[in-house]
């Protein structure tokens, strides 16, 4: 959990630096069209269900120089006292906008976004006995690409997601093991840190 929550605190700041690696240039070619390709994992942390680890991917489709879009898909996987796996499957969507301009190197923004997601409860020792739900969700966070290159770039980002679905309850004793899905929807989230590896294609369109 601290080390989560210094990699929560590295991304905030970096999102005030932006200044220390502006390019000095008057001119510069739009980013709008850029299409890329990503690789990401991500911890998701302060759950009830505790903390999981994933993987996933995603690709970019920027509109603006300043606004960009991810479409996203994630795999996260939460071990509960080795004796519950609880599976997580996200697909949705975040819009990225940059504030600071003609930022070169360190490039933060802010991003909001949707996702629908599936969540699976599943007895490590018995597989066959699971209970699932579908939900919807919205997140919102702080982020920073780190460009490598022109073209490649390592993106660090944290997120708080809050999920709108039923919720599955763990219920672990000496004796038994049991899996609840509450009656009603109800409001529960979790900080998501995700770090990615990005690379861009091409351009779509040209300005």
């Amino acid at each position: 959990m601290k080390q989560v929550s210094k990699i929560y605190v590295i991304c905030f700041n970096l999102f005030f630096l932006c200044s220390v690696a502006q390019d000095s240039t008057k001119t510069k070619r739009s980013d709008a069209g850029w299409f890329s390709l990503g690789a990401r994992s991500t911890v998701s942390a302060f759950s009830d269900e505790g903390a999981g680890l994933g993987t996933g991917g995603q690709f970019r489709i920027q509109l603006a120089d300043q606004v960009n879009t991810e479409w996203f898909a994630d795999y996260i996987t939460i071990n509960i006292k080795d004796k519950v796996r609880s599976d997580y499957y996200h697909i949705g969507w975040s819009v990225m906008y940059y504030p600071f301009k003609n930022c070169k190197v360190v490039k933060p923004y802010i991003l909001a976004g949707h996702c629908f997601d599936y969540n699976r409860v599943t007895l490590i020792n018995s597989p066959t006995v699971s209970v699932d739900r579908w939900g919807s969700a919205v997140q919102a966070g702080l982020a920073t690409h780190f460009n490598l290159t022109e073209r490649f770039d390592i993106t660090l980002i944290s997120q708080y997601m809050i999920h709108l679905s039923t919720v599955l309850h763990t219920d672990i004793s000496s004796n038994s093991i049991s899996i609840i899905e509450e009656p009603n929807t109800t409001l529960h989230g979790h900080l998501l840190t995700t770090i990615s590896l990005n690379y861009k294609v091409g351009k779509l369109w040209k300005k």
